[in-house]
């Protein structure tokens, strides 16, 4: 591949497909709903779908990692999502695995380019 080929977008969609627990878990300390929750994220330039939000959410809870309610703010009902103290310790342990990984990342890819 040459330095200015653009990646494959399969491959590029792949990479962010790993990341995006983490970042939806990173942003439900305060309740959020689906809507804030993908402003929230793409305001960090990790944009997502509602297809792929919201069956994560589905399966966040399920895994008993995310606790939810039914509110009616403004007359719309909305389902709000936050974690739980099992979503906490996922958090906590899925960011310190980032950050190892991050780490390793950050060392390969400096040898390569030195």
């Amino acid at each position: 591949m040459k330095m200015q080929e653009v990646p494959s977008p399969k491959l590029e969609l792949e990479m962010r497909r790993g990341v995006l627990v983490l970042a939806v878990l990173s942003q439900l300390k305060k309740p959020q709903y689906g809507y804030s929750l993908r402003q929230a994220l793409a305001h960090h330039d990790l944009p997502i779908e509602e297809g792929t939000l919201y069956p994560l959410l589905r399966r966040l809870e399920g895994q008993g990692y995310l606790q939810s309610e039914w509110r009616t703010d403004d007359g719309q009902p909305r389902r709000y999502y936050q974690l739980n103290a099992q979503g906490e310790t996922l958090l906590g342990q899925l960011t310190a695995s980032w950050q190892a990984l991050n780490a390793s990342l950050r060392g390969l890819l400096k040898e390569e380019n030195a």
